[in-house]
């Protein structure tokens, strides 16, 4: 299985919410290498690799082939390059390959919904979603493998049943987990059609001056650093993305927003607010863990840096997600509280103002 291209050809998962990306930078590790043979006639690489890759999605392999990492002869290629015999095809990732199955460990979940064809569940910030590179133990999926290890229907290694969509470590609130195939096949088609309902709440840096907006942009890997993403100024790179926000209320330097995904891209919320200026707060990979706003007061600089310290992460809250059964057909809605680092830091914010209009 080749990380991070498998996924099921049923769904697209490149449609899911602010995945992390991982590796190092510049460093790129051989996933799969093949000759093409003798008497091979010109074919799009894109479908040469996904005929001989197991379980990779074509949408993965020309995601790859987007952002470098499938290779002709040692050099770059796009996923329009045509084969030739004795090409020397490889796909690169920015992470080792490794291969490992998914170990059942017994980690507390919050569930927030559960039956014979779906979960939802509401996980902490800090919690690693899926195994990935220096992750392979401890996270989300390996928490799912042991409380559905009886369940003779569900196989933590098989791709078919499982998480639909990713949010970041850093990043608390819902997700919907499939128990089936048909279950995730079904999920995976209303995330790909954007019929899902995805709210956030984050704390954003400045004044967000309009009540409400849409934020619109290709969103890409950001090409002078690997470790983030960008809003693309070519429309023709990157995959479109869409943000709905709406202000919640204005604390001073800061605001906190609400933010709809319509669609599902890497990052996006993150990337998103930065581009219109209001990086969420303390996003340290985005610049959001140094003080953006605000006064050159030591008074006020401890007090940031007292808050950073009650939410040591990005101020960000997946808080509701609706969705239709997979079985029923009933539209399904199910909200979360924000946790206690977000709740005891805006309240914190609340007081600093109401202090700060008295003075």
């Amino acid at each position: 299985m080749i990380e991070d291209l498998t996924a099921d050809r049923e769904s697209d998962l490149d449609e899911v919410d602010e995945i992390e990306p991982i590796g190092e930078e510049g460093q790129l590790y051989e996933h799969f290498r093949v000759v093409v043979d003798k008497g091979q006639s010109p074919v799009r690489v894109d479908k040469y690799l996904f005929e001989r890759i197991f379980n990779a999605s074509r949408n993965r392999i020309q995601k790859a082939a987007d952002d470098g990492f499938v290779m002709a002869n040692d050099k770059p290629v796009k996923s329009s390059y045509k084969v030739k015999p004795l090409d020397v095809v490889t796909v690169m990732m920015d992470r080792p390959r490794y291969e490992n199955e998914v170990i059942p460990e017994d980690i507390p979940l919050s569930i927030v919904y559960e039956d014979e064809a779906v979960m939802v569940v509401n996980k902490p910030p800090g919690l690693v979603v899926h195994p990935g590179h220096g992750n392979y133990h401890g996270t989300l999926v390996n928490a799912l493998a042991w409380y559905l290890k009886d369940n003779p229907n569900y196989d933590a290694n098989d791709p078919h049943v499982g998480l639909v969509h990713r949010i970041d470590k850093d990043t608390s609130g819902l997700l919907v987990v499939a128990k089936t195939p048909d279950a995730k096949t079904h999920l995976g088609r209303q995330f790909f059609n954007k019929t899902t309902k995805r709210q956030y709440r984050a704390l954003v840096w400045g004044v967000v001056e309009e009540n409400e907006g849409t934020i619109t942009g290709n969103i890409a890997r950001n090409p002078k650093d690997r470790m983030q993403m960008a809003v693309m100024a070519d429309p023709a790179v990157g995959k479109p993305a869409v943000t709905h926000y709406r202000v919640l209320e204005r604390l001073g330097y800061v605001t906190l927003v609400e933010c709809q995904l319509e669609t599902g891209r890497t990052h996006q919320i993150r990337v998103h607010m930065k581009h219109i200026g209001h990086i969420l707060f303390n996003d340290e990979r985005y610049g959001g863990h140094e003080i953006l706003k605000g006064t050159h007061f030591s008074k006020y600089k401890q007090f940031v840096n007292n808050c950073f310290d009650i939410c040591p992460r990005q101020a960000l809250h997946a808080m509701t997600l609706g969705f239709v059964h997979p079985v029923t057909g009933e539209e399904m809605f199910f909200t979360s509280e924000m946790p206690a680092d977000m709740v005891e830091l805006i309240d914190k914010w609340r007081t600093y103002i109401s202090n700060r209009d008295l003075e």
